[in-house]
């Protein structure tokens, strides 16, 4: 009686919608097929997520294509940006800087050699820079120095002081990497910090036959890229850490360079890893692309939230 009087229920429903029994049916199949897709992509994002817990939906979405692809879901970049939102799981960028650069000083102070240079290589050009990290109630300050064509970090370095003896430690471990290399053709650049200016760095630089590159005027956009990874080493990667004494602090900057150079996509580099790139020495297009309608659901709660754009993008 019951099966009856929902057959006939459904019945008038049907005729009620103008729609057919069988297309009531696909509907709810389809729904549920949508529904089982979803729950699958935020379980994938979930798992990338605990080692990236910053990254942005552009690169997710690049990560789980070949994830898309291998479950046969159709699901493109703004469906994903959607479900991200729907789910609260949106990355707000923010921004913060201290100042660990004294370019106030006697040492010799050289001139900028990278204003519109065109790279082409690995080994061309080398960026420095030192950023703080709070460490339990005390801070650590790290030496990058990054391939600014392929953007891998290739030599860091971690100590609770800002002295070039500390500092000097990251640019041996990046002339490691290229022992027996000619380095004639290849700049290191930095900003005008006493670290950079101090003798024995400058010595171990000219020892290499590197040249020297210095920004002129402390504007950031000299040394953007530097300061660009410092971002997100500390922003992506570090803040997420419980760090409590500098041994740990090692261990876990260790960590994290591995994550940001084998791992991480850049549009910069084509969306492909830094160590991909550096090991291959591949030649890259930029994919600075905005793919925001104005009248777009993503730029919608962008402008309802205040959050910004790059959030999405990055």
């Amino acid at each position: 009686m019951k099966d009856s009087y929902t057959r006939i229920s459904l019945v008038r429903l049907c005729r009620l919608l103008g729609v057919t029994r069988q297309a009531y049916y696909q509907h709810f199949w389809h729904q549920e097929c949508v529904s089982v897709a979803e729950s699958l992509v935020l379980a994938q994002v979930s798992q990338i997520r605990k080692h990236h817990r910053c990254m942005g939906g552009r690169k997710l979405y690049e990560i789980l294509h070949p994830f898309l692809l291998d479950h046969q879901i159709k699901m493109g970049r703004d469906a994903l940006f959607n479900l991200l939102a729907d789910n609260g799981l949106l990355i707000k960028r923010r921004r913060r800087h201290t100042v660990t650069t004294f370019s106030n000083h006697w040492l010799r102070k050289w001139p900028n050699l990278i204003r519109d240079k065109k790279l082409s290589n690995v080994n061309e050009l080398w960026v420095s820079d030192i950023t703080y990290w709070k460490i339990g109630s005390r801070h650590a300050y790290i030496s990058f120095i990054t391939d600014a064509y392929s953007h891998k970090i290739v030599g860091y370095h971690v100590a609770e002081t800002l002295e070039s003896v500390e500092t000097i430690k990251a640019l041996k471990m990046a002339l490691k990497g290229v022992t027996g290399r000619n380095l004639e053709q290849l700049i290191h650049h930095s900003d005008r910090g006493v670290q950079y200016c101090a003798a024995d760095y400058v010595k171990l630089l000219q020892d290499n036959k590197i040249q020297i590159s210095m920004t002129e005027n402390g504007d950031p956009l000299e040394n953007a890229i530097a300061e660009r990874i410092n971002g997100i080493l500390k922003n992506e990667y570090l803040k997420y850490f419980h760090v409590v004494n500098i041994k740990e602090a090692k261990k876990q900057l260790e960590t994290a360079v591995a994550l940001y150079n084998d791992q991480r996509p850049h549009f910069s580099i084509g969306m492909l890893t830094p160590e991909t790139v550096h090991q291959n020495n591949l030649k890259t297009e930029k994919l600075w692309k905005n793919y925001y309608d104005k009248n777009s659901k993503i730029v919608k709660l962008i402008q309802d939230t205040n959050q910004p754009v790059n959030s999405l993008q990055d």
